[in-house]
């Protein structure tokens, strides 16, 4: 069965303003979070380096999407990096998590002040604990572009993410990016992970906050 009707441009009838209740897998996401144990594995001129990062994550829904028939709903967020006992920004990165519960297909997309922009797509059951999402050059739906010099440099072939929530309130993720560096055979696996804890509530969407109170 096709997950959208041949009508194009006619919204679904089913959009409920209350986010935060249509988020499947993404909802205990939602919220402000802290980790200070990560650990990135990046290329350097002599190999690999890696290094201990601590992050603040900060997730907050938006107001139900709608592409005619597709309904999206989502999380908006901005997670800023930095190396212990340094303020000077190690990683930046705006995006949105989408879940779209008539096929069971999350979305991640992701933004850093590098000229760099990717769209992840995994798929999962709307109670899921554990999903994995993936994006590879070229593919025109759930691809990567970069600015001129890093796609001659540092040309990303895939990125996959991995995200577990834990049974003590956390969550974390191990994303690893597959980079074709330029003067080397060698594929290079740069690789992150972390583990979240929450600081603060997410923010109500913007429905929700104009919604009228009985």
């Amino acid at each position: 069965m096709k997950p959208y009707p041949d009508d194009l441009y006619t919204e679904s009838p089913d959009i409920d303003p209350d986010t935060m209740r249509h988020l499947g897998p993404l909802a205990p996401l939602a919220g402000v979070w802290e980790g200070a144990r990560g650990v990135d594995v990046h290329p350097v001129a002599e190999g690999s380096e890696q290094e201990p990062f601590v992050e603040r994550y900060a997730l907050h829904p938006i107001d139900p999407q709608s592409n005619g028939p597709q309904l999206l709903y989502g999380l908006r967020y901005h997670t800023h990096v930095t190396r212990p006992n340094d303020p000077e920004t190690f990683h930046d990165q705006v995006g949105y998590w989408l879940w779209e519960p008539a096929t069971g297909r999350v979305l991640h997309s992701l933004a850093i002040p590098r000229g760099q922009v990717a769209l992840a797509e995994g798929h999962a059951a709307a109670d899921a604990r554990t999903f994995s999402l993936r994006c590879e050059f070229g593919s025109p739906t759930r691809g990567t572009s970069s600015n001129p010099f890093l796609d001659r440099s540092f040309r990303t072939l895939e990125f996959r993410i991995s995200v577990t929530v834990h049974d003590d309130g956390t969550w974390s993720y191990e994303q690893d990016t597959v980079l074709k560096i330029a003067g080397s055979d060698q594929l290079f696996h740069h690789v992150d992970r972390n583990t979240l804890h929450r600081v603060g509530a997410p923010r109500p969407n913007p429905l929700m906050r104009a919604a009228p109170r009985p």
